[in-house]
């Protein structure tokens, strides 16, 4: 039995077939342009491939709800050319089989929960931290779903007292975590690449800052046993230790438990999969849902 995964992201989509095992046999990418020119690669790949389903974490926002006119539509992405595109209903279309959709971040800690750092865990967070921010969480071993699926880059944080950029997301300016701590809000607040700032640069410090808050917030409602960080910001890997200790110290003792006190660095960690565990997760739809 044969899946196909897609790993669809604001840069590419990452197409792939899998057995049912999750054993990669064939792996493509294409970059992500408009659904005109992306999508009929998409299709082609698939097609003779004699798959059974294929698993879709894919950017949002996505309308998830069963019962919308709407389900399975790409909503008010920031990338204009897809708002409002219909990815299931014309994957399913083409390829009439199966399919299973859900956010890129949402796959991405369902494939850790299965072959990675959340391994055996009912709790888990993975926030990824690049061009955007965004958040999927499994809690008592079930991905979160509601009104919509989460949208953790965008909670509201705290700024800095010595922080005067005015932010970068066209929703919530300098109010949200995706407006002051995503790649490109540091680029635009230094006016410099990342990889033009040294270590010790302030730029890290903040960075910090606004992760660390947004993490206390996310222990505090949901109470992960473990909090995984990837995406392009976190491949600096000088900045998650000082993130682990801004953690520590926010929540200044209040939280008991083993796991932040004792064993920080176990709880806040980087993917097992690297940069492929929203891949994975798209297999793991499949490997779900498909009977």
């Amino acid at each position: 039995m044969k899946f196909g995964a897609i790993d669809a992201g604001g840069k590419k989509f990452i197409c792939g077939i899998t057995d049912e095992h999750g054993n990669t046999l064939e792996k493509v990418s294409f970059l992500t342009e408009t659904p005109e020119k992306t999508i009929p690669l998409v299709i082609d790949f698939f097609k003779r491939k004699n798959i059974v389903a294929l698993g879709i974490g894919c950017f949002g926002p996505l309308d998830l709800n069963f019962d919308s006119k709407t389900y399975g539509y790409i909503t008010s992405s920031p990338k204009k050319a897809w708002r409002n595109y219909n990815i299931l209903g014309t994957l399913h279309s083409e390829l009439n089989i199966p399919v299973y959709l859900d956010t890129n971040i949402n796959a991405a800690v369902l494939g850790e929960s299965v072959w990675g750092a959340a391994k055996g865990l009912n709790n888990s967070i993975f926030l990824t931290i690049g061009s955007g921010i965004g958040g999927g969480a499994i809690v008592e071993g079930k991905l979160i779903h509601g009104m919509i699926h989460p949208e953790m880059g965008h909670i509201f944080v705290s700024r800095h007292p010595r922080d005067k950029f005015a932010g970068n997301c066209p929703f919530h300016g300098g109010n949200c975590l995706e407006g002051m701590a995503s790649g490109p809000a540091i680029e635009k607040r230094w006016n410099k690449p990342l990889t033009s700032l040294p270590e010790d640069h302030p730029a890290w410090d903040l960075e910090a800052f606004y992760i660390a808050h947004a993490l206390v917030n996310y222990i505090l409602v949901l109470s992960p046993e473990r909090i995984i960080l990837g995406g392009d910001v976190m491949k600096f890997k000088h900045l998650l230790p000082t993130v682990r200790k801004s953690v520590v110290k926010l929540l200044n003792g209040y939280v008991q438990t083993e796991q932040i006190f004792k064993n920080i660095n176990d709880y806040i960690v980087f993917p097992d999969l690297g940069e492929n565990s929203g891949f994975f997760g798209a297999v793991a739809l499949c490997i779900k849902n498909f009977k």
